[in-house]
């Protein structure tokens, strides 16, 4: 994920701080919008998570603090619901101007009620996503219930929040219980995904339940089996990543890269009937890979393919994919069953299925403690001959990857600066 810091102009003319988040490489394929939860901000993990998970399907995303929250100008004290709302629309607005018009609003929480408001008034909208989302924008209110007299009297209070401090004005309290869910929802017309967790103890399912009951179809409900409302375990906000990207292309465009191509392909084996595999490789599209400001998460395209390779936790990563090693083994092993099966397809042997595992590991050669060593065992399924089998064996040997590595590569490194500056974030 390339994270970008920017700054855009929010409804009452503060300067609200956000990122944008872009696939690895080439135009994105569509833009979503995200708003967070009440009082928290662009940074939470879940944010940040499904940002990341979306990039990988070639959506770009722009999350942004609400006007006196996180990195953003203003006071929280002076917004409310509304406010949140315009907020919306106007980074929506910034979007389309310098971006891409967003077609896709994912809100979290409170965020989720309100993209489902701010979606009446961004045309370019076409899906709408909640994530544990209540059905009345009023269910915030009991976590501060106990401040209520307080609110009427003085006109403000200070309420703890999530174990911090926030002020709170009456205008706030009237404005939120003011929200129209109900006609807001039913009015929607845009496709909607609704996901829940069965076991949320901050909004609970039956606000789920609420939604799904007030929208029109297009509509559907995602259940987040096991997570909690922040969905604080990664494996949670990935899965709503994966689920929404999945879902979305039915109703808006993804549209192709033009960057990507179909990349050329070329056969393992040679087709003139040699038994090894052919000398040449004809070069492909480029690979890029790209990491973040922090952390070892590191994006890799190839053509139209996205991937992620991290770190294991005990070394300081997130484990979010394979390692560089693993990767390398995996390309090894990638090469080796595929040059087994063109093989045994072009023999007409019978084989059921081809399984290698490998591991990279540093070995003692003599003097040298540390040599890199890659063992690999390849097991072939399917009623064969001891000679077939043999000679399966001897032809994993001859995959094109297994042959560069024993030959030694050599790479040519060279400096590209950046064409234009990040823009710092206010």
């Amino acid at each position: 994920m390339a994270t970008q810091r920017v700054t855009f102009e929010g409804a009452s003319g503060e300067r609200l701080a956000a990122r944008v988040d872009l696939p690895v490489e080439g135009t994105p394929r569509a833009w979503a919008l995200f708003a967070h939860c009440f009082t928290c901000s662009k940074n939470l993990n879940a944010v940040v998570n499904v940002a990341r998970s979306l990039n990988l399907e070639g959506i770009a995303v722009l999350r942004f603090d609400f006007t006196g929250l996180g990195g953003s100008e203003g006071e929280f004290a002076d917004t409310n619901f509304s406010s949140n709302i315009e907020d919306l629309v106007a980074a929506a607005s910034y979007m389309e101007a310098e971006w891409g018009a967003p077609e896709i609003l994912i809100g979290h929480s409170l965020g989720g009620a309100a993209v489902l408001h701010a979606a009446h008034q961004i045309p370019s909208c076409r899906a709408v996503v909640t994530i544990g989302a209540p059905s009345d924008p009023a269910h915030v209110l009991q976590h501060m219930e106990d401040s209520f007299d307080e609110i009427e009297e003085e006109g403000m209070a200070t309420v703890h929040l999530a174990g911090r401090p926030f002020t709170v004005k009456q205008q706030f309290v009237e404005d939120i219980r003011e929200a129209r869910m109900k006609e807001v929802v039913r009015d929607l017309d845009r496709a909607l995904l609704i996901l829940h967790s069965p076991v949320d103890e901050v909004v609970s399912i039956d606000h789920a339940g609420t939604l799904f009951t007030m929208a029109r179809h297009p509509r559907s409900f995602i259940a987040l089996d096991g997570a909690d409302h922040l969905l604080t375990d990664q494996r949670d906000s990935r899965y709503a990543a994966r689920a929404i990207a999945g879902w979305v292309g039915r109703y808006v465009e993804i549209r192709d890269d033009p960057e990507s191509g179909e990349g050329t392909q070329h056969a393992l084996l040679a087709a003139s009937g040699d038994e090894s595999p052919a000398e040449d490789d004809p070069k492909g599209d480029q690979v890029m890979v790209r990491t973040g400001e922090s952390g070892f998460q590191t994006e890799i395209r190839a053509r139209q393919h996205h991937l992620l390779a991290d770190e294991p936790a005990s070394v300081g990563g997130e484990d979010q994919g394979p390692t560089p090693y693993e990767l390398l083994a995996a390309a090894l092993g990638t090469c080796t069953t595929m040059t087994v099966r063109m093989y045994a397809d072009r023999k007409g042997w019978p084989v059921k299925e081809v399984r290698t595992s490998l591991r990279h590991e540093k070995r003692r050669d003599g003097d040298d403690p540390r040599v890199d060593y890659i063992s690999r065992e390849v097991t072939v399924e399917g009623p064969l001959s001891d000679g077939q089998r043999a000679r399966l064996v001897e032809i994993a040997s001859r995959c094109p990857v297994h042959r560069t590595l024993e030959a030694g590569v050599r790479i040519g490194t060279i400096r590209k600066d950046p064409e234009t500056p990040t823009e710092g974030e206010g």
